[in-house]
């Protein structure tokens, strides 16, 4: 999948595929949380999702109050997010999280659901931050909700992890170490020997690289909890979300 481009990927039949009301990360569980810290985060400012999708996250938040606009560089995303939501209520600029400028000033960015690890290469990564100073408000946070590298489960010579089985569903990673890359391969499937499957290619990234990713934008990490909710972030975490916050003076207003 090197060479296929992010807006390839997220084509017309993942957009349209794409949300699963009521379960997985549209579950209530999974969502509220999600939400409710979120709403916190961004006070009375306003709020900008990169890689806002077809609003999963951008919707209930903007429900809660919270001016919400997005930055997406998938059209059939936005297509799928205006049936829900018109351009007045949450209004989204087309293009890359790297590079895009949606108007306004903000008190909070936000990526959600590992969507920084689509960006392929470091200094893809590092621009990604720089554009979220960029668009904040001195002392505004910038958070990441990013997966642990699961590389302790690769035995010597294996480079395939499956980390999530359920009826209906298999989830596996494959690795590239030399690349730091991984393709996710998701395979569903129902009562007949057919199965359906979508991959997509990420280049993962451990929390002390954020971290200095972070630094090289000017921000300072404030709390890392594994979830949402604020556990605990411990050594066998599988996830985490990282809050960042930006200094007075960062190197994008210096």
């Amino acid at each position: 999948m090197a060479g296929m481009r992010q807006e390839e990927i997220w084509d017309v039949e993942a957009a349209t595929t794409y949300d699963t009301p009521g379960t997985g990360m549209f579950a209530p569980e999974v969502l509220e949380p999600t939400v409710n810290r979120l709403a916190e985060l961004a006070g009375t400012g306003q709020a900008l999702e990169f890689a806002i999708g077809t609003g999963r996250v951008a919707i209930p938040l903007s429900e809660r109050g919270v001016a919400v606009t997005g930055v997406e560089l998938s059209t059939p995303m936005i297509d799928e997010l205006r049936t829900k939501a018109d351009a007045d209520s949450i209004p989204v600029v087309v293009g890359d999280m790297t590079a895009a400028r949606a108007p306004g000033e903000f008190t909070l960015v936000y990526l959600v659901y590992n969507t920084i690890s689509n960006l392929l290469t470091q200094s893809e990564q590092v621009a990604c931050f720089r554009n979220a100073a960029r668009h904040l408000t001195p002392g505004g946070r910038f958070v990441i909700e990013l997966w642990v590298p699961e590389l302790r489960k690769l035995p010597p010579g294996q480079h395939a992890t499956v980390w999530q089985s359920e009826p209906g569903y298999i989830g596996l990673d494959t690795y590239d170490l030399r690349q730091q890359r991984v393709v996710s391969h998701h395979f569903r499937f129902g009562e007949g020997k057919e199965a359906r499957l979508f991959r997509s290619p990420h280049r993962y990234i451990w929390p002390t690289e954020l971290d200095l990713m972070a630094q090289l934008a000017g921000f300072e990490l404030e709390t890392r909890h594994a979830d949402w909710a604020g556990a605990e972030f411990t050594a066998e975490s599988r996830s985490h979300v990282s809050v960042y916050r930006l200094a007075s003076e960062s190197p994008q207003s210096s």
